[in-house]
């Protein structure tokens, strides 16, 4: 069983737990042409908080959805109504995409009850669960926020520890963006990747349901991807979303995550940091 993963059975037989708190973390690429807070108005799990990713964050740095300091984060989520000791449910609309991006950024607070819902709101609906529609109801909490600064990485620390060959660095991004075949989604970002990092696309941790993988699925395709599972990881992607998601894998096969690089291509990519294309070059 996964340590990181409830299931919906979990979760429906805990709604009204004023402890245990859903949330609604859905965002979106702009090419899918979806709102996530237009959605959690149209139906939600009952209970639950949505989080926006894109406003409980630092909006000075310039940057997407970059993590929020512990006092804008504390502040926040406790008036989402989730309280210090909550137990927190992440879960999106499209099954495993920024639930991750949730779940590793309450993990870098210092809640250490956070999972993410196995399957998401597909599998809820599927199985017929109960909904709500409209804004969510619930009343402020007391939050305080307990920052771990190694979960995140900034630009130097990662160009550092490529220099000292500390840890590898993975790329969640597709094939053809991270070989530099493929251009950018957003404008004015150089094409390819960080100087001697490995890439495993994030689909590719995800079965046909958009559910996690399995332990050896997982293993499997870390080794693929050239990566040494006893060494530490720091995840990448275009702005820090997709990285979570092997964030998630890599606990999920008791790797050591050894940080997500939360400006990831977003920041690399515009400017002033080398720049490597073609394929990775694995061990």
């Amino acid at each position: 069983m996964n340590p990181n993963l409830v299931s919906t059975e979990w979760l429906a037989a805990r709604l009204g737990d004023p402890d245990v708190v859903p949330v609604d973390g859905s965002w979106y690429l702009p090419d899918a042409g979806r709102d996530g807070a237009a959605e959690f108005r149209e139906r939600h799990i009952p209970g639950a908080a949505f989080f926006d990713i894109n406003a409980v964050a630092d909006l000075s740095s310039g940057l997407p959805h970059m993590l929020p300091s512990p006092e804008v984060f504390a502040e926040a989520v406790g008036g989402l109504g989730i309280g210090t000791g909550s137990t927190v449910v992440a879960y999106d609309g499209a099954g495993l995409f920024a639930a991750a991006r949730v779940w590793w950024t309450f993990r870098a607070m210092g809640v250490d009850k956070v999972y993410v819902l196995d399957g998401g709101l597909p599998k809820w609906l599927a199985e017929g669960r109960p909904v709500e529609t409209g804004p969510s109801s619930r009343q402020p909490r007391p939050f305080a926020a307990r920052f771990d600064q190694t979960a995140v990485k900034s630009a130097d620390q990662i160009a550092d520890a490529l220099q000292a060959q500390s840890v590898q660095i993975l790329d969640a991004r597709s094939g053809p963006r991270f070989r530099g075949e493929a251009p950018e989604p957003r404008p004015g970002l150089a094409s390819g990747h960080i100087p001697g990092s490995l890439n495993l696309p994030f689909q590719e941790v995800l079965g046909a349901d958009g559910r996690l993988r399995d332990e050896t699925e997982l293993r499997a395709a870390f080794e693929k991807a050239g990566v040494d599972l006893g060494r530490p990881v720091v995840t990448t992607c275009g702005s820090g979303v997709t990285a979570a998601i092997l964030a998630l894998a890599l606990e999920s096969v008791g790797a050591r995550a050894a940080g997500l690089y939360d400006g990831s291509w977003a920041e690399w990519g515009a400017g002033g940091r080398p720049v490597e294309t073609g394929p990775a070059r694995t061990r």
